[in-house]
């Protein structure tokens, strides 16, 4: 498995839009995370933005793992990029 690294942005009104589906979100991450697929996931202190490690085979699967968040599907999440990363320490 490789680490990979996400970095995206919020849809505008992010802590209000995100309310009705938050604990939906967060289930499915405490899955992921207990899986050892997500590393870390978290908004940046400006709630603009979102960071992310995950571990997986390839890229394509980390877009699934992303476009399959209800965050993604509810427009919540409206932007993101995927780099494949090399943790060095």
């Amino acid at each position: 498995m490789e680490k990979f690294i996400v970095f995206g942005k919020y849809c505008d009104d992010v802590i209000k839009k995100r309310e009705v589906f938050r604990n939906k979100h967060l289930n499915r991450l405490s899955i992921l995370k207990e899986k050892n697929i997500l590393i870390t996931l978290g908004p940046t202190k400006c709630t603009k933005y979102f960071f992310g490690i995950f571990n997986a085979n390839c890229e394509n699967d980390v877009e699934i793992l992303i476009e399959k968040d209800i965050y993604w599907e509810k427009g919540i999440w409206i932007k993101y990029n995927i780099y494949p990363w090399i943790q060095a320490f």
